[in-house]
Formats: C-alpha cells, sequence, structure tokens
C-alpha cells in the first residue's frame, strides 16, 4: 500500500531530507560494532551511506525499487560502494551476519501485524553475528495526537519543500487512527499552485507502544539493552518523542 508514497524517491527526499543528530548517532553505533553494517528500510540511504563512507561495509535492505534506485544514485555521486538489496523484511535471508543491524527512521512501523513485526526481528536474529547488536528508532505514541487524528486534510508547513522543476511544493496529509488494529491510515497530498495532485498516497504505520516493545523483542529472540528518548541518550520516559532501541540476542 505505501509504494505509491516511496516512487518518488527524489520528492521524498527533499520532504525529509535527512542529515543531522540520527545519522551522527548511527555512525557512532557502527564505529563500534566491529565494520560490517545492514539497514532494513534503508531507503534513499540518508545513514547507510555516510557510514560506508566512513568505512563500513554496508548492506541496504528496500521494498522499493524507486528508493534504491535513488540510493544507488547517490552512493555513486558520494564514490561510495554499498550493496543494495531489494527485499522483505519481514522474511529475508542474505547467508551472512552482521555486526549491527539498524532499523531507523520509523521504518519497522510498515509492519502492522504482529507475526510481521515478530518475523522481522527473528530474521534479525539469525543474521546477527556473535556480539552483534540491533539499534531501532521508532516513535512513542502519543494518545493526544492519534485522538486528533479525525480524517481532516491538514497543512504540514514544516515538510513543504521547494523542488527545481516543480517549485514550491505544499505537503498536506489526512489521517484517523484504527485503535483496535493500533494503525494510523492517511493519504499524504503534495501539491503546487499548477497542479493540486503531485503525488496522493495513502500511508499506514502501526504504533509500538513502550510496554509492548520489550515482550516483540523477546518473541524475536532478542532483549532490550537499553532504551534512549533522544539522540543526546537522554534516559527513555513516557514524555519522550522517541524509543531509541539497543538490543541484543536473549
Amino acid at each position: 500500500m505505501e509504494e505509491a508514497f516511496y516512487a518518488e524517491a527524489r520528492l521524498y527526499d527533499l520532504m525529509f531530507p535527512g542529515g543531522g543528530a540520527s545519522v551522527e548517532f548511527y555512525r557512532a553505533q557502527a564505529a563500534g560494532s566491529g565494520g560490517r553494517v545492514l539497514e532494513l528500510g534503508c531507503g534513499t540511504g540518508h545513514k547507510l551511506i555516510p557510514i560506508a563512507a566512513d568505512g563500513s561495509s554496508c548492506v541496504g535492505l528496500d521494498l522499493s525499487a524507486s528508493m534504491l534506485a535513488e540510493a544507488r544514485r547517490k552512493a555513486d555521486e558520494h564514490g561510495v560502494v554499498l550493496e543494495w538489496v531489494q527485499g522483505d523484511m519481514t522474511a529475508f535471508d542474505l547467508g551472512r551476519t552482521f555486526d549491527l543491524v539498524v532499523i531507523a527512521a520509523n521504518s519497522l512501523l510498515h509492519l502492522l501485524e504482529a507475526d510481521d513485526l515478530v518475523s522481522c526481528l527473528a530474521s534479525v536474529r539469525r543474521h546477527l553475528a556473535p556480539g552483534g547488536r540491533l539499534v531501532l528508532d521508532v516513535f512513542n505514541p502519543s494518545v493526544r495526537m492519534l485522538a486528533e487524528a479525525d480524517g481532516v486534510r491538514r497543512n504540514r508547513e514544516s515538510l513543504s519543500f521547494t523542488d527545481p522543476d516543480l517549485g514550491r511544493v505544499r505537503v498536506e496529509v489526512a489521517e484517523t487512527y484504527d485503535a483496535l488494529a493500533q494503525v494510523t491510515r492517511g493519504t499524504w497530498h503534495l501539491s503546487t499552485d499548477t497542479d493540486p495532485a503531485v503525488v496522493v498516497a495513502p500511508l499506514e504505520l502501526r504504533s509500538i507502544f513502550p510496554q509492548e516493545l520489550p515482550l516483540l523483542l523477546e518473541l524475536g529472540g532478542l532483549r532490550l539493552v537499553s532504551r534512549y528518548g533522544d539522540w543526546s541518550g537522554t534516559p527513555f520516559d513516557g514524555a519522550s518523542p522517541l524509543q531509541l532501541c539497543v538490543c541484543e540476542p536473549r
């Protein structure tokens, strides 16, 4: 269902330019890991290309051919060599192990069913080398924000951007929240003054609440070692916007 959302990889990069503290956090994790890094849901390589530029041996896996094509283009542009694999993070077999597996930028939340989450985590477990770790980040669900997802189309000014060809692109989103499924169902509208429908795409994301995350990890053969609430390493609490988790085999 998310294929249309990620089909315009160049526009995605303009809307979500990446960089900053999150990249530096994952670069530091990779530097201390031993060198072999796998990122699931790697997208256009926001985090993996800088990690590879630091000297790590990197593999990026993503379901979207469009996102991987943009990742390859960017890696070539920067003179960085990586391996890119089109595949499903719920069940993959790369025939090797890694010192660090990364699932960044809410990528895990594309897995809407608990069985798929556990299958993904179990696949990660099989791909971890001795002493290897999984590091992931997902948002900490805000009950208030979920309750405000009423289906009304609203402007996301902070995500609007300027494209060299299209000019200023507005971003508007209409979302509803399915509390039983723990899934936010949205429609994203990208438009310009001359084109009201540059992109109209559905996007569904699951919420993973803090108390259930350790249980999902355990079912996948992993355990939570540390959980932070931001990129500076502040201990996680209920008000933290982020669940930044370091995990290892149990």
